[in-house]
């Protein structure tokens, strides 16, 4: 189908040109001409009510992989669809363009990324919905990634977690310690994260501060009042939001990703000093999550870290979203409720043995990844063959399945 202006656009602008510069030429003509920015923004509009319309978390757009086509994932599996417009790569430019702002355009020109979040009202809609962008350089093209966030939050009771663990998540019964949410990406630990912070927010009557990259759900305020700052456009970084969140009467605090030593140093210290902390981190169990973090440090620095580390640490939630027997996706997730014996391990460089501590912790709220996937299995919500697909071990998944 196409944008009803790239005939003149594409006389416009100089055959010559390519990556920067062409897109900042392109920048100017849609900035110029009102209507054209109009156009490409209500196509992207289009797209993203599609991914809404096919239940899809993710789509991408641009670039020659994408061939001109817009790639949905649907319950994990990415692909084109034929019912939705291509576009030329300067039609993909001018649409991704459109959404974004000065500011953001800079940003993107200079560092060859942005990320943002966005909401949009649709038709028939009585709340917006909202969209975390990412949009990169890619072979000298402009290409986007767009995740779909969920509108609505699931309850606390859906997610599975024990008693015991939804107790220690819980700002009311825990006032302080540190809880970790991993998981590679496309896990859900925003989506657990969102439904935590909505559990403490209507049990509690605190501050909880919400450091973002970018800002995903907002939270209305009930029994807490929630302040969310974006880094990038109200704070500089994780780490500056989380030292100066201390000088904001937080109950508690959520630092969006452990990226870098600095972010988890600070996360440690501002833990230490009292609070609660959640945060995430890109590790697919709860024993590559402690070792993660404290390999983040120089040698000389590392038994200082594992100390503070077994002195704040709480909670670990490691999760995966599988696909279930019904062709959608279900969350596997292995527990890890920091005991004392666990805190033992940690300062003695024991971590090896934590594992059997999860393996045997079911008194404690405690599940390795295998032991969930198998309990899945035995409820039918799973395979066989998903469960040793998705399992840490394979060897081990496949002795218990054998049991």
């Amino acid at each position: 189908m196409g944008l009803s202006f790239t005939p003149e656009m594409q006389v416009t602008l100089p055959e010559y040109l390519y990556g920067t510069e062409r897109f900042k030429n392109i920048n100017k003509l849609i900035n110029f001409n009102k209507k054209w920015r109009e156009e490409a923004y209500d196509q992207l509009r289009i797209i993203l009510a599609k991914m809404k319309e096919f239940d899809a978390s993710d789509m991408d757009i641009g670039g020659e992989g994408a061939q001109g086509k817009v790639w949905f994932r649907i319950f994990g599996n990415k692909g084109p669809r034929d019912d939705v417009p291509t576009y030329s790569e300067d039609e993909i430019t001018a649409i991704l363009l459109s959404i974004l702002s000065d500011e953001q355009k800079v940003v993107l020109f200079k560092q060859k990324n942005v990320d943002f979040s966005l909401g949009l009202l649709f038709d028939g809609d009585k709340n917006s919905s909202r969209f975390r962008g990412d949009v990169y350089f890619e072979n000298n093209n402009l290409v986007a990634n767009f995740r779909r966030i969920n509108q609505y939050l699931f309850p606390m009771e859906s997610l599975g977690f024990p008693p015991a663990i939804v107790k220690k998540l819980n700002v009311k019964h825990e006032k302080s310690g540190l809880i970790l949410i991993t998981g590679i990406t496309g896990a859900g630990k925003s989506c657990s994260l969102d439904s935590i912070v909505d559990m403490n927010n209507k049990s509690y009557q605190g501050h909880i501060v919400i450091i973002g990259n970018p800002i995903e759900y907002i939270h209305k305020s009930h029994n807490s009042i929630i302040r969310h700052r974006e880094v990038g456009g109200d704070v500089l970084g994780f780490k500056d939001g989380a030292i100066q969140a201390l000088r904001q009467d937080p109950d508690v605090i959520v630092v969006g990703e452990m990226r870098d030593s600095k972010t988890i140093a600070t996360v440690l210290e501002v833990t230490d000093s009292g609070h609660k902390v959640f945060t995430t981190l890109h590790t697919s169990s709860a024993i590559e999550s402690l070792h993660r973090i404290i390999g983040e440090f120089p040698s000389e620095e590392q038994d200082r870290v594992r100390m503070r580390l077994a002195d704040c640490l709480s909670l670990v939630i490691s999760q995966k979203l599988i696909p279930d027997t019904q062709g959608k996706l279900t969350l596997a997730k292995e527990i890890l409720n920091v005991t004392s014996s666990v805190k033992a391990a940690i300062r003695n460089k024991n971590i090896s043995e934590i594992y059997q501590m999860i393996m045997q912790g079911k008194k404690a709220g405690m599940a390795t990844m295998e032991q969930d996937l198998l309990m899945l299995y035995k409820k039918e919500i799973i395979s066989r063959d998903t469960a040793l697909d998705y399992s840490n071990s394979r060897k081990v998944m496949a002795r218990l399945l054998n049991c």
